[in-house]
């Protein structure tokens, strides 16, 4: 994030343009939904990141992958408990592969999103912001959704994507 003026917004300014209460961006912020840099005491987000939360642009993968982890988002409400210890197991064994560089700083931030609780891992699930969607290139969720799920969740990707791009 570069410190320009105008280019980083107070929560205040960030709840009037998601149209929520200063208390959700907070949260947001809080949960690793919504990078923020602190200024003394206070949080300023990019402008951009915060516009993102409102449509932003995903790549084809990215887009993929937003709709295998809203299969996962299901699974989670129906069985919290067995997948956020299967996305336990898989995080730890990740972060003992991967203990240094990029993976490991995306790792630590979904130990952190994890700990949060079911809420904040939805939130991050099905977000379709910019730090969310990087989040989901390393997802503990590997083994959650069976086999034949998986392959219908792409198989159904596979064609809204034809149909979106002829339309």
């Amino acid at each position: 994030m570069e410190d320009r003026r105008g280019d980083l917004l107070t929560t205040t300014e960030a709840a009037a343009l998601l149209r929520s209460s200063r208390q959700h961006v907070v949260d947001l912020c809080e949960r690793g939904v919504l990078p923020f840099v602190r200024v003394g005491t206070h949080r300023r987000l990019a402008r951009a990141d915060v516009l993102a939360m409102l449509r932003p642009e995903l790549t084809r993968d990215q887009l993929k992958s937003l709709w295998l982890h809203r299969a996962v988002a299901g699974r989670l409400v129906a069985d919290p408990d067995a997948v956020l210890d299967r996305a336990a197991k898989n995080l730890q064994r990740l972060q003992s592969v991967h203990p240094d560089g990029m993976a490991a700083m995306w790792l630590d931030r979904w130990r952190q999103v994890l700990e949060a609780g079911v809420e904040a891992v939805l939130d991050v699930l099905t977000s379709r912001s910019r730090d969310a969607a990087e989040l989901r290139q390393n997802s503990p969720f590997a083994g959650v959704l069976p086999e034949g799920m998986r392959q219908a969740v792409l198989t159904a990707f596979a064609e809204h994507w034809r149909r979106e791009r002829t339309a």
